[in-house]
């Protein structure tokens, strides 16, 4: 009997960017250049709390780098992902500014570091609890909040940069021109990198302008590389060394309220980094993502260090350099567990001056703005209260930033929500999004609804409606009445010429190189 002809090969299942493998020399340059983005903002925390305790030199170094070693194991386990812990999106993790409030008050007062660690261990156990719950909540974040989450993200960040810009907090010369100067080159050489250089160098652009603005700050006294020669080679952060937790419970309930600030936190970076890489966060991975932080968070109280939470910085860096590879982030994880072990290493990073990060810094986080409206962008705002929305969470989430002082008065548990204005915003887009658009009666648009935008198109607001900003205009009495004709029937939305996530030309590593990839109406998105 004649053998059948054999089965025609299947094509190989493409790729998502999110999933790709860059080559190694690439890999490397993308992973540095998050640990640059986020070096700063990594061992702040442990500086705050350990100064504002007056610990000693030798306990804040121990502070810095168990930091740095749980910050990348925390970033590896969100990245790569471990049963159902992990979004396994390009997320880098570090400690939370929303716990240095309350940490410094219970490190300061009669419990000390142990205290602080009993605490932070409970938290991580209630986020672990809570993820499902959070995750079940993923319906109330349309467009509408999630654009409006991601504006408040990217423009409260701008004080850090602006911070960095002066020199830094605390810096003697803060504000002084030759500080702003030298931003301002590395800034010019970041746009300039990735306007006329090759595609993998663009992709660097960050990286290019932090090396180069080291290189030129060195001969003008902007850095001192001295710290390099008195850290140790190697260090080993092991559990309890400040001795075995103890449990209060006033404590205990001041890192909880801060636990569900760090997890509404989580929640707008995975939906950025969502919107951003092509991967939109479902019900369920937005849960992992937030079990990730509360392991992390466990480890932290284990290994002398504080809560975790994503970082907002690196969310702005993935939208710059469109490189959507977790693995570049995986990358970075193992850097820093690296710097955490051997704090020389972690000395020549810290030498990197605050001017130069700032020059970076304004480009990551206005990307991060710009990717909020961006997403605003596929929202209707004709006779509805969208518009109402936004600018109250805008307004709410904005008013701790400029005003940090706005809410001293208030109890512990209102400025720990308030003071963050990613919660703060957040949260009011939220209860706005619910009164407006879910509860009977509201007014609703169908992105406000959760619809997509293309059955938005095909549902305009009519002229007649009372909220429709035409309404108003009235008739021209010289134009006789015309009887109205039939609707003609609609035509079919024209194809859009971005992608389905709002990327114009997202980038693949596909056959290890860099390439832009766009996609073609009616193709199937990889």
């Amino acid at each position: 009997m004649p053998s059948a002809p054999p089965a025609a090969a299947r094509p190989a299942k493409a790729v998502h960017p999110v999933d790709e493998v860059p080559p190694p020399l690439q890999l490397f340059a993308f992973g540095l250049q998050h640990v640059l983005a986020m070096y700063a903002g990594a061992v702040a925390v442990p500086l705050i709390v350990g100064g504002a305790m007056k610990l000693p030199p030798a306990d804040l170094a121990y502070l810095i780098t168990a930091d740095l070693l749980i910050s990348g194991i925390a970033t590896l386990i969100q990245c790569v992902g471990v049963w159902r812990f992990g979004v396994r999106l390009p997320l880098m993790q570090g400690c939370t500014f929303a716990a240095v409030a309350p940490m410094v008050l219970i490190g300061t007062g009669s419990g000390g570091l142990p205290a602080i660690y009993g605490a932070v261990i409970v938290a991580g156990l209630a986020m672990v609890l809570l993820a499902p719950v959070f995750g079940r909540l993923l319906r109330f974040f349309p467009p509408l909040v999630t654009g409006t989450v991601i504006l408040v993200i990217g423009l409260s960040l701008m004080p850090v940069a602006g911070a960095w810009v002066a020199g830094g907090e605390g810096a003697k010369d803060f504000g002084a021109p030759k500080n702003l100067a030298l931003s301002l080159f590395v800034l010019l050489v970041v746009i300039g990198v990735q306007r006329f250089a090759p595609p993998f160098l663009s992709r660097i652009a960050v990286l290019v302008g932090i090396v180069v603005g080291v290189l030129v700050a060195i001969p003008f006294g902007f850095t001192d590389f001295g710290g390099v020669g008195d850290a140790d080679w190697a260090g080993i952060s092991t559990p309890f060394h400040f001795g075995a937790p103890t449990f209060e419970a006033g404590a205990i309930v001041s890192l909880l309220i801060v636990s569900l600030v760090s997890m509404t936190e989580t929640s707008g970076d995975i939906i950025a980094v969502g919107e951003m890489t092509g991967r939109r966060a479902e019900p369920g991975t937005l849960a992992d993502g937030l079990r990730a932080d509360g392991v992390s968070t466990v480890l932290g109280g284990v290994f002398n260090t504080f809560p975790y939470t994503a970082f907002a910085q690196n969310v702005g860096l993935v939208g710059m350099t469109r490189v959507r590879s977790r693995w570049v982030v995986a990358a970075a994880g193992g850097m820093l567990v690296l710097l955490g072990l051997l704090p020389k290493l972690g000395a020549v990073v810290a030498a990197v001056p605050a001017p130069v990060l700032g020059g970076a810094g304004l480009v990551m986080f206005g990307t991060v703005a710009a990717s909020g409206l961006r997403t605003l962008s596929e929202v209707d705002f004709k006779g509805n209260h969208n518009l109402t929305v936004v600018a109250v969470a805008l307004a709410v989430g904005l008013l701790p930033v400029g005003v940090p002082t706005v809410y001293d008065r208030f109890p512990d548990w209102f400025q720990t929500v308030m003071h963050s204005g990613i919660s703060a915003g957040c949260l009011t887009a939220l209860v706005l999004n619910l009164l407006f658009n879910h509860l009977p009666g509201g007014k609703g648009s169908p992105e406000a609804d959760g619809k997509p935008a293309d059955e938005a198109a095909v549902s305009p607001v009519s002229p007649e409606s009372p909220d429709s900003p035409d309404s108003s205009a009235s008739p021209d009495p010289s134009t006789p009445p015309v009887p109205s004709a039939p609707p003609a029937p609609s035509a079919p939305p024209a194809p859009s010429a971005s992608s389905a996530d709002g990327l114009a030309e997202p980038v693949g590593l596909a056959g290890g190189g860099v390439e832009d990839v766009v996609e073609k109406p009616g193709e199937e998105r990889v």
